[in-house]
């Protein structure tokens, strides 16, 4: 067995064991009695018995319409594609981030609003605890894909798209070696106001990899000696090592910007003589080849490399067009017949890779995985699998992430 395909498994597992961690909170089956009489119609939860998709389509056309509400801004030309196979039926897509999407679902059903039909975002602990596990969504895996996704992808959630959180350098001013090695250089006064991300408070994702390495200390402790050869200092107030890391950073000043593309701007743009090394998310290496960037992955590095997170799928609670969520789910993760055999072939959105890919197309590229076990990674993707990952914990998101958004606000304030 090759060391790419031992270290996917190993992937599955440790997210599995991940995922349902943070699925430990059974979810209730006494659903609300409104929502109930809902997934009996929609035939949805435990109500949903055997799919018929020739009937599901029927129904999804008459419908005629389906509502998005989404992380992503790449959705849309998910929508586009989706429309031109299924002519009958408009896609009306939001992108509103992880953060907006959630606290809008959120709002809207407590007003006793049901507008939106699909959700697609990352945020393992809110999406888990506080959407699923207060009945705002239903899980749903299309039925010819169930064998080819691990059951930790698929349940208590369907992830629809695996994602990395990663460091980035500039390849055209340092070359191919990567100008640190360690995590804790980017505290150093050499890298002051040279290190950028996303704002981690308009963001789940790039808030899920920075509190997983808070959650890490043991790990950041041990960098710390390998790089200095002595134990990490704690500041007054600072409980371990991972939460002085963070500080830090932000006493290091750490540059927090609105978006991800002009993080991957700051750090991959052509040209500059003193660019910033960018923790940032792992797709956004797709610039490279669409804005001419220079990004690079920084690796070898202590203590990790990638932090791997799920972006989710799932039916809102009492959608209006329930069936055409449910066809929108299958194109999302691309044609049944795709096999490890695929051959994909740039543009991915263009003919018959175009066509094999559908909703996998946008986001076919080397900073994502498809959950499905049968799709290979794309072109220059190879190295996800030797990468030194960390899992994000669904559990730690949701019971602990709050101290660590705080000692964030209040540090960013000082």
């Amino acid at each position: 067995m090759s060391k790419k395909i031992v270290i996917l498994l190993v992937i599955f597992v440790v997210f599995g064991s991940i995922l349902f961690a943070g699925a430990a909170k059974e979810v209730p089956v006494d659903y609300p009695a409104e929502m109930d009489a809902w997934l009996q119609e929609a035939k949805l939860g435990s109500y949903e018995g055997e799919q018929d998709w020739a009937e599901i389509e029927r129904l999804a056309k008459v419908e005629g319409e389906l509502v998005i509400y989404s992380s992503s801004s790449r959705v849309e030309k998910v929508a586009a594609v989706f429309e031109e196979k299924y002519p009958g039926i408009k896609v009306i897509s939001h992108d509103l981030g992880s953060v907006g999407t959630v606290e809008k679902t959120i709002s809207e059903q407590d007003a006793n609003l049901f507008n939106v039909d699909l959700i697609t975002t990352g945020g393992s602990g809110q999406v888990i605890h506080e959407l699923l596990n207060n009945f705002r969504l239903v899980n749903f895996v299309p039925s010819m894909f169930v064998d080819q996704i691990p059951e930790e992808l698929r349940e208590p959630l369907l992830a629809r798209i695996v994602e990395g959180y990663v460091l980035m350098y500039n390849k055209e001013f340092y070359g191919d070696t990567p100008p640190i090695s360690n995590a804790w250089e980017l505290t150093e006064e050499k890298w002051r106001g040279k290190v950028v991300l996303k704002d981690p408070m308009a963001s789940l994702t790039n808030k899920m990899g920075l509190w997983t390495m808070v959650q890490h200390a043991d790990e950041f402790a041990k960098a710390y000696k390998e790089l200095t050869g002595s134990e990490v200092e704690l500041h007054e107030g600072v409980p371990d090592a991972g939460y002085e890391f963070i500080y830090r950073l932000l006493h290091n000043d750490l540059i927090i910007l609105s978006s991800g593309s002009k993080v991957a701007k700051a750090s991959g743009a052509k040209g500059q003589t003193d660019p910033s090394i960018a923790i940032t998310g792992y797709t956004y290496i797709r610039y490279n080849e669409s804005k001419d960037y220079v990004n690079g992955l920084v690796t070898p590095l202590t203590p990790f490399e990638n932090i791997i997170t799920p972006v989710y799928t799932a039916i809102a609670r009492q959608a209006a067009h329930p069936n055409a969520a449910k066809l929108f789910t299958a194109f999302l993760l691309g044609d049944i017949s795709i096999t490890m055999d695929t051959k994909f072939v740039q543009p991915y959105n263009e003919g018959e890779s175009a066509r094999l890919l559908q909703g996998l197309g946008p986001y076919y590229e080397p900073g994502s995985k498809s959950p499905r076990d049968t799709v290979p990674v794309a072109a220059g993707g190879e190295k996800w699998f030797d990468l030194n990952s960390w899992l994000v914990d669904p559990d730690f998101m949701w019971y602990e992430g709050l101290k660590v958004q705080d000692f964030w606000v209040q540090e960013v304030g000082n």
